[in-house]
């Protein structure tokens, strides 16, 4: 006899804070967020779990077991006739630990007596809505990363050095890394003191964002416009911004032209 039932799992890295992450399974609106505008969940055992996607296929099912913010666990199936899996018909795992990274988020879904086949077309299912719930937290993660940005640029005009330090400190770690054609360095005090020389060989020259800043994952694009003191333009281009998972810069990467 033909062995039944299937088990999809994926493994993904968040950059955000477990609380954050974990928000996501404990608020309907947040829940709603990565799922589809009419989502909600209980998040207490045998809580209603409710899904409409948007292309209008709705699921559901029940919480079965939380522990915050570490784990939980739900059922879930389709709503209608005809679906592979009824109603709290199948059982999602999420496990999140942890990392230096962010949060490592850990899913299986398993479901006991349905064709294997079912199974496969759940991978690309769970791929395509684990990008979502990525993307949707993080972006709350980094919230404010035009702002640290537009900080961040700042403290390359600044004159004074404990200005500057102060300036670095707000939107980057302390260990933050540039680099670009004419930069290598490691840490706050060594960058700080990079944009002193700057300051010394390019007197007058200042930097700021010269459009949109374009976020994904934990990954930041703007584009920047450098002007000499007569306000001429000295040269354009883009930098590549790396965030923690608390929302600072931790590496910035400049391409210039």
């Amino acid at each position: 006899m033909r062995e039944r039932g299937f088990s999809v799992e994926r493994n993904i890295l968040i950059g955000a804070p477990r609380e954050t992450v974990f928000r996501y399974f404990t608020d309907s609106d947040r829940f709603a967020a990565w799922w589809g505008a009419g989502s909600s969940i209980d998040p207490r055992p045998g809580g209603a779990v409710r899904i409409r996607y948007p292309n209008a296929v709705e699921a559901s099912g029940s919480v079965v077991e939380i522990a915050a913010p570490s784990r939980i666990v739900f059922t879930y199936g389709y709503e209608g006739k005809d679906k592979p899996i009824p109603p709290g018909g199948s059982l999602v795992t999420v496990s999140l630990t942890s990392e230096p990274g962010g949060t490592r988020v850990a899913l299986t879904h398993a479901c006991e007596d349905v064709d294997p086949a079912v199974g496969v077309e759940h991978v690309q299912g769970w791929r395509y809505q684990m990008a979502v719930f990525a993307n949707v937290v993080s972006r709350e993660s980094q919230a404010g990363a035009a702002e640290r940005i537009d900080t961040f640029l700042a403290a390359w005009n600044e004159p004074d050095p404990g200005e500057r330090v102060r300036l670095l400190g707000l939107c980057a770690t302390e260990e933050v890394a540039f680099r670009d054609a004419y930069s290598c360095t490691a840490g706050i005090g060594d960058l700080a003191a990079h944009l002193g020389a700057v300051q010394t060989f390019m007197p007058g020259m200042t930097l700021s964002r010269d459009g949109e800043v374009a976020q994904c994952q934990g990954t930041a694009i703007a584009p920047w416009i450098a002007r000499k003191a007569d306000d001429s333009v000295a040269g354009r281009g883009r930098n590549v911004f790396e965030f923690s998972p608390e929302g600072k810069i931790r590496q910035a990467t400049g391409f210039w032209g």
